[in-house]
């Protein structure tokens, strides 16, 4: 393997572990699980020697880190039932969802899509010209 790809292998190790360190600061239940599965991956992949699958490697080490660094966030229960997301100023946010108050569970589907169908009907009754 080259230096400057060795170097490159190194360093995407390095920023897992550096991000890992910051996403899951304080729980150090999530921090040994990370850290144990980025040092499993990257033992698991020690024998590969083709450069475009290293470089494949990395790539994906890279986006790895990416989402760990903007999409994951921790929440701590203050009280039964009460969380506290800790953000940080790298996480991106996305359109989500409405949040619907009694919304039924994902598993009864027959439910499921009569509050769909009820958030629709809201949605065309406020865009509807009265």
């Amino acid at each position: 393997m080259a230096a400057s790809l060795k170097g490159e292998v190194l360093r995407s190790f390095k920023r897992l572990h550096r991000v890992r360190q910051s996403v899951f600061k304080g729980d150090s239940f999530a921090l040994n699980a990370t850290r144990d599965k980025i040092n499993e991956e990257f033992k698991k992949n020690k024998h590969v020697k083709a450069v475009e699958s290293i470089q494949e490697l990395v790539k994906l080490s890279i986006s790895v880190e990416e989402e760990l660094r903007t999409r994951v966030v921790q929440a701590k229960e203050k009280e039964p039932g009460i969380y506290e997301l800790q953000l940080r100023p790298d996480i991106r946010y996305d359109k989500n969802a409405p949040f619907v108050s009694g919304a039924p569970s994902s598993s009864d589907t027959t439910q499921t899509t009569g509050c769909c169908q009820q958030q629709q009907q809201k949605k065309s009754d406020k865009t509807s010209p009265s």
